[in-house]
């Protein structure tokens, strides 16, 4: 494995190259600045819902493009990703280095640079300044965060700042929106006249000297133009820091407020969670009504509205969970969670640069293995990528939602106690195997965190209800693409080919007919109740699905596994969530409840029986399942990424097997131990 290959990942970019004009009419702003700046909230403001997610070129580097009417004229605005040089040490500086220059393919050379600054860091943030106006493109500056820089009694003085960078200055308050008409006018009219914005590059002389120069140029300009004292605020900073850095008290307060988040999630998501729930119901119902008994209704009731609905009606706690996680981003707090964290992560062997992988692949695995790669060391960076998928990332969550429903569907405090511990076990779980990896497969020294903490402000509901849409696109279309071919193909499994009714349902048709002709209606109904229901098992247990299940149902019977869990189970290696809409097709198809009477995917599986009667989803097979999916891989997409960024099929081999069977164990265990002690 190539340190090239893993210090900056795969590359596909033409140097030198000129960038390709898609549409020369159309200008484009590019939006750089620190981590922590606002960009985010600035970029929602100018764009709006104009905006989409995409990945850079031949990469896999995500940024955002926006469209804004800036003066009648048709703008692009681009999100680069937060950093804090363009030294190309990373793949993200690299690309918004190239960006800047031109030499991108297939990416416009931005018209206008937008440099955002943060009041309240002025002097940090300008080491990137620095480098941001060396390359000589048309720039604004907006500086940020005006109203907290007041508040902690910093008095800068905008046009001194104008005339040491050689660009105009806009100071602003993007989360509430203060000044960004004046920033949209200003870029108007360097849009319209390029030379009255050409920066005014460091006077110092970098070459050589590439660090002490630009710091001593730095603290120069804040020594003129950044005066007033500090009051007050720095100071209650410092106080509520030491409570929420401590070692202990910081780390309660971390899960503390993480129970918190899950708690509302359960209280606040069953309401539209029961609206959505509903709708599918009676979309099942309306289509079984009006369509004819065959294999089409059952493809159209149990396929495509039994598989997406079962997947869509855990769309409001993944919105939800969003919506807080922005929050707290926007508050400065994520942030402090990191630092707190690290301690925990470098006695562990994991470095302190992967919280940040670690935070995103609470979003999703896929991104978070990429984003590793601002870990600089070789073996650290790879340990990284072994325990990411380990952690709990979006796509569990409608397992998660599913199992704690299960268990507490009217109990919301237990329910957020056991999702809680969900996360927790995904956490312990990566930070245990880093430790043992560090001294085992990749020994190795860590390297401390540096990260700059934010100042706490109030954060912006507008910037979280955007952040939160943008998920819920992305997620909603998942479930259209691979979710609705994975439910339609279960689907198919579990129909054919078909099989002749077990002759114990032809006797019970022919009992229920004799009691119907005996006048006996209520005792009918229930006998071909149990016969439609003993036809619909039979032809289940007799498809390719009961088949492939029954193959592999002696390995996971220790563990409380059914041959239709077993279904489930290797179906959602294509996407973990894939499991909720597969029992919602199996157990749908083997429920005899009738398109008459529609009921949701939990009354379906509290309803689910094995062989000898007994109720399928025990509290132990609950918790089994939960544990199985904390730690299995089961999804192919990050096996590829894996390989992609370690350039080698060894390692996801490794990390498929390493987490295959530590899922097999935990669940072993978990399942024996209830079934011992609770059962």
């Amino acid at each position: 494995m190539s340190d090239s290959a893993t210090q900056h990942g795969p590359l596909e970019v033409v140097k030198g190259a000129a960038a390709r004009r898609a549409d020369p009419a159309v200008k484009c702003v590019a939006l750089v600045g620190n981590p922590n700046a606002g960009k985010t909230t600035l970029f929602n403001r100018l764009t709006g819902l104009r905006a989409k997610t995409a990945n850079f070129p031949g990469t896999t580097v995500e940024h955002r493009v926006g469209r804004a009417r800036i003066a009648e004229m048709d703008t692009e605005i681009v999100d680069l990703p937060g950093l804090y040089s363009l030294n190309s040490a990373t793949i993200e500086e690299r690309l918004t280095r190239e960006v800047l220059t031109g030499k991108l393919p297939d990416q416009k050379r931005a018209d206008v640079v937008v440099l955002l600054l943060d009041a309240t860091k002025l002097e940090r943030n300008l080491y990137l300044a620095s480098q941001v106006l060396e390359v000589g493109l048309p720039t604004v500056v907006a500086l940020n965060m005006v109203d907290l820089a007041r508040k902690n009694g910093l008095k800068i003085d905008v046009g001194r700042l104008s005339a040491e960078l050689g660009c105009p200055v806009v100071p602003l308050v993007a989360r509430d929106g203060d000044g960004v008409d004046a920033l949209r006018r200003r870029v108007a009219e360097v849009l319209a006249k390029p030379e009255t914005a050409a920066p005014a590059p460091p006077s110092c002389s970098c070459a050589g000297c590439p660090h002490q120069g630009r710091y001593e140029w730095a603290e120069g300009i804040g020594s003129r133009c950044v005066g007033g004292s500090p009051t007050a605020g720095g100071e209650k900073t410092e106080r509520i820091d030491r409570v929420l850095t401590h070692p202990l008290v910081g780390v309660a307060a971390f899960v503390s407020v993480m129970f918190a988040v899950f708690a509302m999630i359960f209280w606040i998501a069953q309401y539209p969670m029961g609206w959505i729930e509903s709708g599918f119901g009676w979309a099942a119902s309306w289509f079984g009504q009006r369509m004819a008994e065959g294999d089409l209704r059952s493809f159209v009731v149990d396929g495509l509205v039994g598989g997406v609905g079962g997947v869509l009606v855990f769309l409001p706690q993944i919105c939800i969970l969003f919506f807080f996680l922005s929050l707290l981003e926007d508050t400065g707090y994520l942030a402090r969670a990191a630092f707190v964290m690290d301690r925990l992560m470098r006695r562990v062997g994991l470095p302190g640069k992967a919280f940040v992988p670690m935070l995103s692949a609470h979003a999703c695995a896929l991104p978070a293995i990429m984003s590793a790669r601002v870990v600089d060391d070789r073996r650290d960076r790879l340990v990284t990528i072994l325990v990411l998928p380990l952690l709990t990332c979006s796509a569990r969550i409608p397992v998660y939602a599913m199992v704690t429903a299960l268990l507490f569907p009217h109990r919301p405090m237990l329910a957020a106690l056991v999702f809680t511990g969900a996360y927790c076990l995904g956490i312990v779980a990566a930070l245990g195997t880093a430790f043992v990896f560090k001294r085992t497969l990749l020994p190795g020294e860590t390297r401390p965190l540096v990260l700059e903490l934010p100042s706490y402000r109030i954060p912006g509901l507008r910037t979280a209800l955007l952040t939160t849409l943008d998920r819920a696109l992305l997620f909603v279309r998942n479930a259209g693409t691979i979710i609705l071919l994975v439910s339609v193909a279960l689907w198919a499994l579990a129909t054919y080919p078909k099989s002749e009714p077990p002759a114990a349902a032809e006797a019970l048709f022919a009992q229920a007919a004799a009691q119907r002709a005996a006048g006996d209606v209520a005792a009918a109904g229930e006998t071909e109740l149990d016969a439609e229901r003993m036809v619909s098992q039979s032809a289940l247990a007799h498809s390719l699905a009961g088949r492939l299940g029954r193959v592999i149902e002696p390995a996971i019977r220790p563990l409380g596994f059914e041959w239709q869990l077993g279904v489930g189970v290797v179906s959602s290696f294509a996407a973990r969530e894939v499991i909720v809409s597969t029992l919602a097709v199996v157990y749908g198809l083997g429920d005899a409840a009738g398109d008459e009477d529609p009921t949701g995917l939990y009354d379906t599986l509290r309803r689910a029986r094995r062989t000898d009667g007994s109720a399928v989803f025990t509290l132990g097979t609950c918790l089994s399942l939960l544990v199985f999916y904390v730690l299995a891989m089961q999804c192919l997409p990050t096996l590829a990424v894996t390989r992609r960024e370690t350039n080698s099929w060894r390692w996801p081999a490794f990390q498929l097997l390493y987490m295959s069977a530590l899922a097999y164990v935990g669940a072993l265990i978990t399942y024996q131990v209830v079934q011992r002690f609770w059962a």
